[in-house]
């Protein structure tokens, strides 16, 4: 029992924070060149990607998207040849900036409100990791406001103060049987806050190259009152005391990228982007809970997570005044160590490629579409704890479009 009680709050929601649920998913033109922005200035989306490069924005921006997300995931256990796979559940992470500032101004001010980890996740519950995961909602909506001011023609930095607001509700089968021969429930839901800060600064070189540098930093996020949910036989309610609440926090890793921006002739943009996540800043997943038992006591659980990083790379070509084309690629390390892989997210090192277009439709009013195809590379494992072994291939398609109004 104490052993089944640790599985349940080790493969709580907020751990599941890896690469694959850093979504970088905040602007469709950056997405459309292969999630590139560091060192371009393209609209008001640099609020996230550069705050440094806004005030070097000629206009105003309104502009909002959505990014809907297929997350498709296949799990083979060890030594069958069954085949389990995720529901086709589509996730909305999604974007929203405005940056005003007055013509000619050396200032600019902005706010974006955007959702950089979540994802969406349900294999049922009939499965062969039931009693590991069933399913999982997870969203991390940031708002922040922004600074930029421009020190000289070719040079402006910036930064924002970061408020996160996430909620999770995750469900996992638990091996009690009722007099019918179903088994438990256990559901952890809550939300909780984080604070952080995003700063850069970009800059242009007498050889034409664009450079950007950016820090978001570390946001602690804290559920301080989830709701511990456990559906159990009558005999053994008693041990899982209800209602009960949970408290945990995590460490939303810090985030360096340096940023270059080409122009090899009127009509191209190309970018290149590195970025370096400091995921080794999480090292334990913790929860103490409000009421405890012989059963149910707090727990403290190893993750060991380690640096990842990520190569970008992308263009944009202007056919003519109102139609731009773009394209882009990548490739994204994981920090989920052998032996920590988890069906929350069944991470593994991915390559990329996306699509985009960007069109006005009228004066002022560009339409910006985007497609994404990432592909994890096949993950063979067997998990410390739960002791679930097999092979996961992943994934994923993303889809987006976005309006901007600009004066």
């Amino acid at each position: 029992m104490r052993k089944f009680l640790l599985l349940v709050l080790t493969m709580a929601p907020l751990l599941a924070y890896s690469q694959g649920f850093q979504v970088n998913l905040e602007g469709q033109k950056q997405i459309g060149m292969g999630h590139t922005g560091t060192g371009i200035v393209q609209d008001g989306a640099s609020v996230f990607f550069n705050p440094g490069a806004m005030a070097m924005l000629p206009e105003n921006y309104i502009q909002g998207g959505i990014s809907p997300l297929l997350f498709k995931s296949v799990f083979n256990p060890a030594g069958t040849s069954i085949q389990n796979h995720t529901s086709n559940k589509v996730a909305t992470p999604f974007q929203a900036y405005a940056v005003w500032g007055p013509k000619s101004s050396f200032w600019k001010l902005g706010v974006g409100v955007y959702t950089p980890f979540g994802g969406l996740t349900d294999w049922g519950n009939t499965w062969q990791g039931k009693y590991v995961l069933e399913s999982l909602n997870l969203k991390a909506i940031y708002i922040q406001p922004t600074l930029s001011v421009k020190l000289a023609d070719w040079m402006s930095i910036g930064g924002g103060f970061v408020y996160n607001h996430g909620s999770v509700d995750l469900t996992r089968a638990i091996p009690l049987a009722n007099s019918n021969g179903d088994p438990g429930q256990a559901r952890l839901k809550g939300s909780g806050k984080g604070y952080g800060w995003n700063a850069g600064v970009y800059f242009k070189t007498e050889a034409g190259i664009t450079v950007g540098i950016t820090h978001r930093s570390q946001v602690n996020t804290t559920i301080p009152a989830g709701d511990a949910i456990f559906t159990v036989p009558s005999s053994l309610q008693s041990s899982f005391p209800q209602p009960n609440t949970f408290r945990s926090t995590i460490p939303l890793p810090a985030t360096n990228s340096i940023g270059f921006g080409f122009y090899p002739g009127s009509k191209w943009i190309v970018a290149l982007d590195v970025n370096l996540v400091n995921w080794d800043s999480y090292k334990t997943l913790s929860f103490d809970y409000k009421t405890n038992t012989a059963v149910l006591q707090d727990t403290h659980s190893a993750r060991n997570y380690q640096q990842a990083y990520s190569l970008r790379g992308g263009a944009q070509y202007k056919a003519n005044d109102k139609l731009a084309l773009r394209f882009g690629g990548g490739y994204a390390s994981t920090a989920v160590l052998d032996g920590y892989v988890t069906p929350e997210a069944p991470d593994a090192n991915r390559v990329y490629g996306t699509l985009g277009l960007g069109y006005t439709v009228a004066k002022h009013l560009d339409i910006d579409i985007s497609f994404e195809y990432e592909h994890l590379m096949q993950r063979t494992q067997t998990n410390f704890e739960s002791q679930l072994s097999g092979s996961f291939k992943t994934d994923v398609y993303i889809p987006g479009i976005s309006l901007a109004y600009h004066w």
